[in-house]
């Protein structure tokens, strides 16, 4: 595949990804449908299963984008605090639910799954290894680089916790951001500082 076929696949499918974005934040993922997805990308129902396979690949898709999209923003805070592992995780956690709040497609999916629809929730909670999987792999590397005085397994813990603390509070928030940042960051921070066992 050339470079320039790659563009345009990546290109379509952002298109594609865009308007089924539109379309959950408009009005919920129960009632999408590939066809109305295909009318506002401006493409066939064909070339939207052509690309995604099925809705619900789709809606995978349209989760892990916008955790790619957080990542990037996370990596942008955490660079801002250095060396400083209670920092980083508190600005980095704080981050991440003031903009999952602010959030148009988790604030559909959220709102759907209240409604009785948890297709789309399934990718935050119940079927969300890859979601999992690509954060950890990401703040595991992150935090092997900013952070070489803490011990590989007790990183790994700590990455392993702030990453499912984070979402499950993204999903049932029970305080603030700064406060529930600054009690992740506390949790985090304990585990961190634990020795390998022996």
């Amino acid at each position: 595949m050339t470079r320039y076929t790659e563009s345009i696949r990546a290109s379509l499918r952002d298109r594609v990804l865009d308007a089924a974005y539109g379309l959950v934040a408009d009005a919920g993922w129960g009632g999408l449908r590939m066809a109305h997805v295909a009318e506002r990308a401006g493409v066939s129902r064909q070339t939207c299963y052509t690309e995604f396979g099925s809705k619900d690949a789709l809606g995978q898709a349209l989760v892990m984008r916008e955790v790619d999209r957080f990542l990037d923003g996370i990596r942008e805070v955490l660079d801002g605090h250095g060396s400083d592992l209670r920092a980083g995780v508190t600005a980095g956690v704080e981050f991440t639910l003031r903009t999952a709040a602010d959030n148009e497609l988790l604030k559909a999916v959220i709102t759907s799954q209240r409604g009785g629809d948890g297709e789309l929730m399934a990718h935050l909670t119940t079927r969300s290894e890859p979601l999992l999987d690509t954060a950890t792999a990401m703040l595991g590397a992150y935090a092997a680089h900013a952070w070489p005085e803490v011990d590989e397994y007790s990183r790994e813990l700590a990455v392993e916790c702030v990453v499912r603390l984070t979402v499950s509070n993204i999903v049932q928030p029970v305080a603030s951001p700064e406060a529930t940042a600054e009690r992740i960051a506390r949790i985090v921070t304990r585990v961190a500082l634990l020795a390998e066992p022996e």
